[in-house]
């Protein structure tokens, strides 16, 4: 399966951004150029802002990204660490969230020997730097999906959601390095995860709740389409399962509140095996 990670970047001048007469298509709001623009609800506004402050917030990692965009062969983390004076984990940590978001890929690099622990190159996604406000609403699709989903059995179609969100949510997790065996804790695989799903329209983040980790998530990009069709939460829940999975290992996630259940967000409580 192949996840289409987001087009991030700085392609427009601050007058183009503060001035609305000079804004294109991907702006936020109606673009009064173009009748057919559609502009952003406030809940897809959130979203795209939480996704792009979740990794780009940052003004060392901002700098990192642009570091990357001008080595086309990938970093490592001790390359970034030595040039910007960070400690290794430091620089890991930076180099993992822009990974998470979608906006640098992780390549395995061995040892000649095949001992030691293997390393990471990051390299952008893509060449070009772009921002654009990525949350769309497939209205079509996404209706067939409910419909589709409903048609064969509450049973049958919670297990196949969850299964496709679980092998979707897996290749997440393995873009943003999660092959490569490493030392996470629960909490900062989940924070990945709360990235990962930010950039794909969720609004999510990772916080301690009563009872323990969660993940909250403030949009639904399925809509109002998951209140009628309430099997669709299977899907996201998949995709947190599967990129934990990844990350850091066998998890047990159980969704504790949903829009289907008459709540406002939706929160899935995360338990380590």
């Amino acid at each position: 399966m192949t996840v289409t990670p987001l087009s991030p970047a700085l392609d427009r001048t601050d007058d183009e951004f503060t001035d609305p007469s000079r804004s294109n298509s991907s702006a936020i709001g109606r673009d009064n150029s173009n009748p057919n623009s559609i502009g952003l609800s406030p809940t897809e506004f959130s979203s795209a802002v939480t996704a792009i402050t979740s990794a780009f917030g940052d003004p060392t990692r901002r700098e990192i990204y642009l570091f990357a965009h001008a080595h086309p062969d990938g970093i490592s983390v001790s390359e970034v660490a030595e040039h910007f004076a960070l400690h290794n984990n430091v620089a890991r940590h930076h180099l993992d969230k822009l990974a998470a978001g979608g906006y640098l890929d992780v390549a395995t690099n061995r040892a000649p020997t095949g001992a030691g622990r293997p390393s990471k190159q990051y390299t952008v996604v893509n060449s070009e730097m772009h921002l654009e406000i990525p949350v769309r609403n497939d209205d079509v699709i996404i209706a067939l999906l409910g419909r589709a989903l409903a048609e064969l059995g509450m049973e049958r179609a919670e297990q196949l959601a969850e299964e496709v969100g679980i092998e979707y949510g897996l290749a997440m997790g393995e873009a943003a390095g999660g092959s490569i065996a490493t030392q996470r804790s629960v909490r900062t695989a989940l924070h990945a995860v709360a990235d990962a799903l930010s950039a794909h329209g969720f609004a999510a983040r990772a916080e301690q709740g009563v009872g323990g980790l969660q993940l909250v998530s403030e949009h639904c990009p399925f809509g109002d389409a998951v209140v009628e069709h309430p099997v669709m939460c299977a899907i996201d829940r998949g995709m947190v399962k599967g990129m934990l999975g990844s990350l850091y290992g066998e998890t047990s996630v159980l969704l504790s509140s949903s829009k289907p259940m008459g709540d406002e967000r939706c929160i899935t409580s995360v338990e380590s095996e």
